[in-house]
């Protein structure tokens, strides 16, 4: 998959100024690519679109001007991008309850491991950032890649003994993620 490069990057008041007629253009592409699993689980798969958005709204937000501070959320947003024949995305574990959020995460430590995606029939699990997983719980926000070979996903699950659920994909969102696969 391609990356965001520096040169696609504005100012952020240039950005700030065109940004309403961005943003309806960008949650359209957001919408297919985040998929619900269960009461818990929600992915967002990322893309260059998506990506330049996150990164322009990072320099907007905080009002980042220094290039190597700019070469920073290129670096670390561009990470979120899968290779080729990866899907890249970002896992949220919801749970609204603070104290179960709590119990959960400590439950869920190995959750990541127990993620996949269904492609051609066949179980592709996740890689994902180590750092994000401690000693004693795992993190409420994950950053996954799904290398399927390049092959569309059809479903998205965990096979987690505490957590096991599976969601088939929508045409739409099937669509959206073999665009993804394409570039």
């Amino acid at each position: 998959m391609r990356r965001v490069q520096r040169h696609q990057l504005v100012d952020y008041q240039t950005w700030a100024d065109g940004r309403a007629t961005v943003l309806p253009d960008i949650m359209a592409i957001k919408h297919f690519r985040r998929i619900h699993v269960g009461d818990n689980l929600t992915f967002l798969f990322e893309n260059v679109a998506t990506v330049h958005y996150q990164v322009q709204e990072m320099m907007r937000v905080e009002r980042i001007v220094r290039e190597k501070d700019i070469q920073h959320e290129l670096d670390t947003y561009n990470e979120l991008l899968g290779g080729d024949g990866e899907l890249g995305c970002v896992l949220l574990i919801e749970i609204d309850d603070e104290a179960e959020r709590a119990v959960k995460l400590v439950e869920w430590l190995d959750l990541p491991r127990h993620l996949y995606v269904i492609a051609g029939g066949k179980r592709f699990y996740a890689t994902f950032d180590e750092r994000q997983i401690g000693d004693t719980r795992v993190s409420a926000v994950q950053y996954l890649k799904f290398d399927t070979a390049g092959v569309t996903p059809s479903a998205i699950g965990s096979d987690h003994p505490q957590l096991t659920i599976e969601a088939t994909l929508s045409p739409s969102q099937a669509s959206a993620l073999a665009d993804d696969l394409s570039i």
